[in-house]
């Protein structure tokens, strides 16, 4: 299992009308960044990635340290899991169509 941070800037832009007075991390961004990272570890090489399972069971606010653990399946699928300390943001696994 692989573990990198998750660098998304407290400004982005996405904060701003995704709840404002409470903003949080739209989960679209959050995938975007596990599959901007799991891209990276694997050398950088772009692929198209279906979101098999995904299930959010945690907000992320501006400025929140997120770490990403994930590990290669033998099916090429990828299972990830992103955290802030202990505390378990979201689960899912991505496959190539």
């Amino acid at each position: 299992m692989s573990r990198v941070p998750l660098a998304l800037p407290a400004d982005h832009p996405s904060y701003e009308g995704h709840f404002p007075g409470a903003p949080v991390l739209p989960g679209a961004v959050l995938l975007d960044a596990v599959i901007t990272a799991v891209e990276a570890a694997a050398g950088g090489a772009a692929r198209r990635w279906r979101v098999t399972v995904v299930k959010f069971v945690g907000a992320v606010r501006p400025g929140e340290p997120l770490e990403l653990e994930h590990e290669p399946l033998g099916n090429g699928a990828i299972r990830f899991r992103v955290a802030s300390g202990e505390r378990t943001i979201a689960t899912g696994m991505l496959s190539a169509p």
